[in-house]
């Protein structure tokens, strides 16, 4: 700091320090003499206090370098250090596949059976079929075979009789209990019997069923 600077500081403090005597002188003789307390007020409000702040002395600034010093390059500039991040792998994403459910067929719903043929209209024939069958049989038609078991009984057929009056079909309805017998009953009838044939209401010839009455095979004396 310069001798200037400090003369000027050293004058500022010995005017504030006069003022400061001053104001107080002034002050104790109020109170003394008995001045009012708006007096003291005033004395105060007008009261004031310079507060001087020393100044800090300038920053000294380095001395110049030398002209002949060879200029030095700044050092370079280092990166900066890697920094090494654990990262965690991507998560791995499993891919469930949903189960393949086989198409459903449909169900088959099968048609409607087809309803049945009508039965077969019988006509009603208006002069049924007439023939005697008992007298087609004889004691020499008796099946040996029959004849040595001993078997004997009665049998009775339903036959179809045809246009012309022939038995096309005979049905044992009630049996001798012997196959010979039940036999000879049936083959004695298509071949020997033969009826008046049927007739319609038109008078033509159709065809009819008969129920033979029973037929009894009774063993020939000896």
């Amino acid at each position: 700091m310069s001798y200037a600077q400090r003369k000027d500081l050293s004058g500022n403090r010995t005017l504030a320090w006069i003022f400061t005597i001053v104001v107080v002188g002034s002050l104790l003789y109020a109170i003394v003499t008995g001045l009012a307390f708006n007096v003291i007020k005033k004395a105060a409000t007008n009261l004031k206090v310079i507060d001087v702040e020393e100044q800090p002395p300038p920053p000294e600034q380095p001395p110049p370098p030398p002209k002949d010093m060879p200029k030095v390059p700044p050092p370079p500039m280092q990166p900066p250090p890697l920094v090494r991040v654990n990262t965690p792998p991507p998560p791995t994403i499993q891919v469930v596949q949903a189960p393949v459910i086989p198409p459903v067929a449909p169900p088959v719903i099968a048609p409607p059976a087809p309803p049945p043929p009508p039965a077969p209209r019988k006509v009603q024939s208006a002069q049924p079929a007439r023939g005697d069958v008992r007298s087609s049989f004889s004691n020499d038609d008796y099946p040996a075979s029959a004849i040595a078991a001993g078997a004997q009984g009665t049998a009775q057929a339903r036959l179809t009789i045809g246009t012309d009056g022939r038995v096309v079909g005979c049905d044992l309805i009630r049996s001798t209990g012997n196959g010979a017998l039940d036999s000879v009953t049936c083959s004695i009838l298509r071949r020997r019997v033969k009826f008046t044939p049927a007739r319609d209401s038109s008078g033509n010839p159709t065809t009819d069923t008969y129920t033979t009455p029973p037929i009894t095979w009774q063993l020939p004396p000896e």
